[in-house]
């Protein structure tokens, strides 16, 4: 018997023992993650003492989460979502110098092969909901425009769903699209006033919430993904400021930088111009991207 399989196990060096056996791993960025992740876990249980039936219902509770699991639910990111890790885990791989855009999750809803269109094209193709026109400007960190940058935007309707969420109801890529800066690095578009809406909380996960006393609402929100030749790409959020939910996002998404100003426009002439039959929305919001060696 090799010296590192040695020892008993007792309550006092269970850390100790269990990370011994791990000596001869071959990958030793496993062995560093299994060893954080048993002393954390270690510490977990002897701080929370739990007994005997309170294990059995995490246990339990762990193998419903995966049960859940399919080609179209993945609850274990929801778990990780609502637990924050999700964000934990972004915020470390994105790091900005001072003055880029911020990060947030990308969200289970984006497709790939959404229709790049002509700037100032509406993505809203069902026409419901209440209009609305973004604008605004990519920049880089010293404040010059980058041009032929990529932005792929997608969002929720009126009523919080994802066309992919409701096929046969929603058009296919409906409030999705791509469009391309030029040299001025400005970027407008129109859609429609995103609402709120409701992570899955059908399983496990949402049983857990109630449990807690959360909510599992999202504030109102815009995605994008945004990349340009020599520069970082950043997938991001814009949000309500006003939304009932907004300091409360059931997934920690909320970054204050990320806050747009949604103005309620009254002006017909405009609206004409826009194609708009009356009253809208309008935001304003710059990104500004980083460098990989910022």
């Amino acid at each position: 018997m090799d010296a590192h399989e040695k020892g008993f196990f007792t309550e006092e060096n269970s850390v100790e023992v269990v990370t011994g056996r791990n000596k001869n791993a071959k990958d030793q960025r496993l062995k560093q993650i299994m060893g954080v992740v048993t002393r954390k876990l270690h510490e977990a249980v002897k701080e929370i003492e739990p007994n005997q039936d309170e294990w059995m219902q995490a246990i339990l509770f762990l193998t419903r989460t995966g049960q859940m699991c399919n080609e179209w639910r993945q609850e274990f990111i929801l778990l990780s979502d609502v637990l924050g890790v999700s964000m934990l885990v972004d915020a470390i791989n994105n790091r900005k110098p001072s003055g880029a855009s911020e990060s947030t999750v990308l969200g289970p809803f984006h497709v790939e092969g959404a229709p790049e269109l002509a700037m100032g094209a509406n993505i809203c193709l069902d026409a419901k909901g209440e209009d609305m026109v973004i604008g605004g400007r990519i920049l880089d960190t010293a404040g010059q425009p980058i041009g032929d940058a990529v932005i792929d935007v997608w969002q929720a309707n009126d009523e919080g769903f994802y066309d992919v969420q409701q096929q046969g109801i929603q058009p296919d890529f409906n409030l999705r699209g791509v469009f391309r800066t030029g040299a001025d690095g400005r970027y407008w578009f129109r859609a429609v006033k995103p609402k709120y809406y409701p992570i899955p909380d059908d399983g496990p996960v949402g049983k857990l919430l109630g449990a807690l006393g959360r909510h599992p609402y999202r504030p109102a929100h815009l995605h994008y993904i945004i990349k340009a030749l020599g520069f970082e790409t950043l997938t991001t959020h814009i949000f309500d400021p006003d939304d009932p939910y907004i300091q409360s996002d059931a997934v920690f998404g909320v970054k204050e930088s990320l806050l747009a100003q949604f103005q309620h426009v009254e002006d017909p002439v405009l609206a004409s111009e826009l194609g708009f039959s009356g009253k809208f929305w309008q935001i304003e919001h710059d990104f500004v991207l980083a460098r990989p060696e910022e």
